[in-house]
């Protein structure tokens, strides 16, 4: 049995330069962070005493006789990609709801890669888990999806990820001081609209309106630039606040579905209660809302947006990673094979 834990991601600024639409022409940037909340993935193979061949637990529940048949189109992409052909029980526990902004969807892709490399004896390494799941989801099974999320996710960490027009992806650790780096942490809050939407819908808006966007890409684009720039110098950290603010600004014109009234007056409550700045997570047009706020206002932007949950995090460092793996000499498929015929015998 394996257990992988994938972490998902709050992405700050050059979301939208990732889809390959665009780094393919102009290159791309983001600036991201994972947190500490994680999509688990438990993996083994079943035995073959059961009326199906396999099992799938996550919202629904799947028992299936052959692997084609099964409805998640994650996990039968990721099988199809992996030539894994044997009978396996899958279940799927997240800390936070899918669809909501945070890259749950290239999380789970990231870490059920991760879950049956570990199963076959295997130690991908982080840039192959993220440029398979790039894989499968763009090219196997046909999303309107961008390439952060699943580079964020196997990575973890704090990262400036560059995507020249070569697809030759570069991750780079931002450097800051950890006094500063808490502080920051101490300035965002997260808070959950209630509304959840199938991103690559919204996505695939974008990515049609993406050559009469060129100007708001580039400013974007050149964001990344300067938050790290506020990051990294002694620069008051408001002014990352205010840097958040006109990124939101910019990314709610590429397309009317990237916002909605509701959120609209959402994030107006919150900034006449206090916040300097903030952006809806992801695509848009639902899921999370991230805020800056100072510490001392974060108690009046809390109370202005009662009813509306918060939900507090931490960076986290770690990436994609095996928590649980239980092995031995001889495979579960082989011994199954092997007690098939006695099985059968006893029956007679």
């Amino acid at each position: 049995m394996i257990i992988s834990r994938t972490p998902y991601r709050i992405s700050f600024f050059g979301g939208g330069t990732d889809y390959p639409v665009w780094f393919q022409e102009h290159g791309g940037a983001v600036l991201a962070t994972t947190i500490d909340k994680y999509c688990y993935l438990t993996c083994r193979y079943l035995p073959p005493f059961f009326e199906h061949k396999s099992r799938i637990v996550y919202s629904k529940v799947e028992s299936v006789a052959s692997n084609d048949q099964i409805e998640h189109s994650a996990v039968r992409g990721v099988l199809r990609a992996l030539h894994i052909t044997e009978g396996l029980e899958i279940h799927h526990d997240g800390d936070l709801p899918a669809r909501t902004g945070l890259g749950s969807s290239s999380a789970f892709t990231v870490g059920f890669l991760h879950a049956l490399h570990g199963l076959k004896g295997r130690m991908p390494t982080k840039m192959q888990l993220a440029r398979e799941a790039i894989h499968i989801e763009q090219e196997v099974l046909k999303e309107s999806v961008g390439s952060q999320d699943q580079i964020v996710a196997a990575f973890g960490g704090f990262n400036r990820i560059d995507f020249p027009t070569d697809h030759r992806f570069q991750v780079s650790p931002v450097m800051i001081d950890e006094t500063r780096r808490t502080r920051l942490q101490e300035h965002l809050m997260l808070f959950f609209t209630g509304f959840s939407r199938t991103a690559s819908d919204i996505a695939r808006d974008q990515i049609q309106a993406t050559p009469k966007k060129t100007a708001e890409l580039r400013a974007m684009q050149q964001m990344v630039d300067e938050a790290i720039r506020i990051l990294q110098e002694e620069i008051d950290l408001t002014a990352f606040g205010r840097l958040l603010h006109e990124g939101w600004q910019v990314k709610r014109s590429l397309t009317s579905r990237i916002s909605t009234p509701q959120i609209d007056t959402l994030y107006e409550t919150a900034r006449a209660a206090g916040a300097i700045g903030g952006k809806l997570l992801g695509a848009g047009g639902g899921g999370f809302l991230l805020l800056f706020v100072r510490p001392e206002e974060q108690d009046r932007v809390q109370a202005a947006l009662r009813g509306v949950l918060h939900v507090p995090f931490r960076f986290e460092t770690g990436g994609s990673r095996i928590i649980f793996c239980e092995s031995s000499e001889e495979t579960l498929p082989a011994r199954a094979a092997a007690a098939r015929p006695r099985a059968l015998a006893g029956t007679v």
